[in-house]
């Protein structure tokens, strides 16, 4: 097996290739000033807004947020594998990818069992849906649905027969199957330490990740039986709340996307397909979460969520409302179909057509779901009417993130209620005062708040320009600071002293897959701070000094209690390290 890939490597070959070279083969870049620009990848866009920095071997999309650096990219663009990507690169470079035996990662060789084993199990679901004396219902159940070969083969469907134990014997046969098979979902351990399958007689699903691996499986029975879809646990390789059933298939469809159709469940996916729309998904027996919505916006900036007319229907829909709100900048739209009673997807496009569900009457933007909705009850006829009508729509204004579609919006509730577009940014701005979070927030250590975003800003800044950490020395005074992030600052201060040339992608990839990652590709992806931030090193020293002359003030202040009976437990414990630190 082999080994992790060194970072020190890693760091050389990022130095050796250009990502602008990298980028361009796929995506032609026009230079624009300091950095390359053009249309985004990632989501449909009129107006360049994909930008590529190659001072910083980092590109960002100012459209849908996608960021990264070459290596992101081609997992991200060609869906290649983290070791796919290093050893593409270093072929384009010359370069021969070492291993470090010593430092194989047990979490990913495991994960790597786990994808292989859920290929396998697939496998033998789709074996038996071909060959099992029982697949019959299976076949009947798919023909009444006008389910063609073509689409079960896209979708690779499968067939779970009946029995308690077909996974177990076939892929069970040692003490490590029958603990990998645990581990991602399709057998359970009775309460007599025996096991059993999770899917029984049932047709399955496999659920794809972006980069096409099964990850987990959806199974629906064939008869009256309960439940009637059950869906694979959260695993190690498997989590509801990001994965989205059908995006795999229809990326490897569609080369552009307009929009997405989200819709409720499987087989209107599949549904859809038949019938030539194949830019539709399906959460995974939950709400559209904001993970979901960030994936699906870097695809493209038009979501149209689909649901039945019913109560239920109108309740999801909200609830996908709510979760957009804080997503809608530069230009991303949410859109609802709603469904007449007793019909589905399928249905509505067998009786009505292809183009009937496509058409744009079909659609309600968010805005109007949201001004019908709460309107619904109120009478705008009157004062009052108006009053509780501004009262009730203005949480979720504030949830809007600051763009020209809030304004817009406000503008629109303006013209409801016949209430001044001043008047009611107003209320917004009281709204937030008011908010219990943003007074606790206040009430809160207003000095800590500070020192943590002096922190996080030192860290942009060494992101942005990775030189200003020469000159600093990390002293005890500066390590021993009690604050979230003071000793990730330190750590990476002395990354870049043992790497002087490193970039902002150097940085990026030497704690990729770290829980930093996440956090610095966020500070480096700032709008703001994605432009020169121009920082001087005098600036920059000065603003670390500072972090160290607000510790030695508190440890001051410590010593101005009349006697350590005054101080806390807590407080004596940090007055006896900051003596050491002083003493030092």
């Amino acid at each position: 097996m082999a080994g992790k890939i060194p970072q020190d490597f890693i760091n050389e070959l990022l130095s050796r290739i250009d990502i602008i070279n990298i980028i361009d083969a796929y995506v032609p870049l026009k230079k624009t000033g300091r950095n390359h620009k053009a249309c985004c990848p990632f989501h449909d866009e009129k107006t360049p807004s994909f930008s590529v920095n190659q001072e910083k071997q980092f590109y960002y999309c100012f459209g849908c947020n996608a960021n990264g650096t070459a290596i992101t990219f081609l997992m991200e663009h060609l869906h290649m594998g983290f070791i796919e990507a290093i050893e593409d690169l270093a072929a384009r470079a010359g370069m021969e990818v070492p291993r470090d035996a010593g430092n194989t990662s047990d979490a990913n060789i495991q994960s790597k069992k786990l994808y292989e084993l859920m290929e396998l199990v697939n496998n033998f679901y789709l074996e038996q849906l071909e060959n099992n004396k029982n697949s019959k219902t299976v076949h009947k159940y798919l023909h009444e649905r006008n389910i063609n070969k073509e689409v079960v083969t896209e979708f690779q469907l499968g067939y779970a027969p009946p029995g308690w134990d077909n996974i177990v014997s076939e892929l069970g046969k040692s003490d490590e199957s029958i603990k990998n098979l645990l581990s991602i979902g399709v057998i359970i351990e009775n309460d007599r330490g025996g096991y059993y399958d999770r899917f029984r007689d049932r047709l399955i699903f496999p659920i794809r990740d972006q980069r096409n691996r099964v990850i987990g499986f959806g199974g629906r029975v064939l008869d009256d039986g309960v439940p009637k879809y059950l869906n694979s646990p959260e695993t190690p390789i498997f989590q509801k709340g990001r994965e989205l059933y059908g995006l795999s298939q229809a990326r490897k469809a569609l080369k552009n996307f307009n929009e997405i159709y989200i819709v409720e469940g499987y087989m209107d996916v599949i549904a859809l397909a038949q019938y030539g729309i194949k830019n539709v998904v399906a959460c995974l027996g939950t709400a559209a979460t904001a993970e979901h919505l960030e994936k699906m916006f870097r695809i493209t900036n038009k979501l149209v969520f689909c649901f039945d007319g019913d109560t239920a229907g109108k309740k999801a829909a909200w609830r996908a409302l709510e979760n957009s709100l804080t997503l809608l900048r530069n230009g991303r739209q949410v859109h609802f179909i709603f469904l007449p009673d007793n019909e589905d997807p399928d249905s509505f496009v067998r009786e009505n057509g292809k183009e009937s569900f496509l058409s744009t009457k079909m659609l309600v933007p968010l805005s109007e779901f949201l001004f019908n909705s709460i309107s619904q009850k109120i009478n705008l006829e009157i004062l009052e009417g108006r009053s509780e009508m501004i009262n009730k729509t203005l949480p979720y204004l504030n949830k809007l993130p600051p763009d020209p579609y809030k304004d817009i919006i406000v503008k629109e509730l303006s013209k409801i209620t016949s209430y001044e577009i001043n008047d009611i940014k107003n209320q917004l701005s009281k709204a937030i005062d008011l908010n219990p979070k943003t007074i606790n927030k206040k009430n809160s250590n207003t000095k800590q708040e500070k020192g943590i975003e002096k922190i996080r800003w030192l860290i942009r800044c060494l992101l942005h320009q990775p030189k200003l950490a020469l000159n600093v020395n990390v002293t005890n005074s500066l390590s021993s600071i009690e604050s979230p992030g003071i000793v990730f600052l330190c750590e990476m201060i002395g990354f870049i002293k043992k790497n002087p040339d490193i970039t902002l992608a150097g940085i990026l990839e030497n704690w990729r897959d770290t829980k930093f990652q996440k956090r610095l590709f966020e500070l480096a992806s700032d709008e703001n701070e994605f432009k020169e931030i121009g920082v001087t090193e005098e600036v920059f020293v000065d603003a670390i000094n500072g972090l160290i002359v607000g510790n030695e003030k508190k440890f001051e202040t410590f010593k101005t209690k009349k006697s350590p009976v005054e101080l806390t437990e807590k407080e004596r414990e940090k007055y006896r390290e900051m003596q050491k630190t002083s003493e030092n």
